[in-house]
């Protein structure tokens, strides 16, 4: 009962403002500790100390809560990006600045597990369970981060047209989404491959990563050379 009489309090934009970082605090810092599956909206209510009809009332569902934290990791993720890759320094051969660009890329997103573990459950999981307002909020902020994602692209490789920018930010979220799931295993999964001496699932999600990201800019480059 008083965690949704402090809820009715929150009317100054403020206020809102103020209880919707608690959840999304809260809901981050479980998402640290587990899956998105298994994160439900009764923990993110007992983590953040606010009654759960309280939760629904600041986000259209769990998912919606999700997604937010995705933009705020994402945007986080292209402030490291401003800083980090105009000082990349290019390697050896004809597409040194592209194999460099690629692995720095690739590497920001190995370092942010999060992140990738929100990017592959976005479009399959996340967007099925918000309201149309939601989904235009999001998806406009998202396009937003699109847009500077290749900017930055083009920063470092002037010759790459804005369609060509454009096209290989969309792949970066495509082909970690399409990674990203194979680097969870479950336990049986885990154990199986193990026994066959693979190479652990976050090493090989981080090579294959890279090589994906790798091999798609130098192609799109050489499309542009042809």
């Amino acid at each position: 009962m008083a965690a949704d009489v402090e809820f009715q309090r929150a009317r100054r934009p403020a206020h809102v403002d103020a209880r919707r970082a608690v959840i999304l605090d809260a809901a981050e810092h479980l998402l640290a500790e587990r899956s998105v599956d298994d994160v439900t909206l009764v923990q993110i209510s007992e983590r953040s100390g606010l009654a759960k009809s309280g939760l629904l009332r600041y986000f259209d569902s769990r998912e919606a809560i999700f997604l937010e934290i995705l933009d705020r990791n994402r945007e986080a993720w292209l402030e490291r990006l401003t800083a980090e890759l105009p000082g990349i320094p290019p390697r050896a051969g004809r597409y040194g600045i592209e194999t460099a660009l690629a692995a720095a890329i690739a590497r920001s997103l190995i370092d942010t597990p999060l992140l990738c573990d929100l990017i592959a459950a976005m479009a399959g999981v996340l967007e099925r369970n918000v309201s149309v307002e939601f989904a235009r909020s999001f998806k406009a902020r998202a396009a937003a981060h699109h847009d500077r994602l290749a900017d930055l692209i083009r920063a470092c490789l002037p010759h790459m047209d804005i369609a060509g920018a454009r096209h290989f930010a969309g792949a970066v979220f495509v082909i970690t989404a399409g990674l990203w799931p194979y680097a969870r295993p479950t336990a049986a999964v885990a154990q199986v491959m193990q026994e066959m001496r693979v190479p652990a699932p976050q090493e090989m999600f981080a090579h294959n990563l890279t090589e994906g990201l790798t091999s798609h800019l130098v192609g799109v480059v050489a499309r542009l050379e042809a």
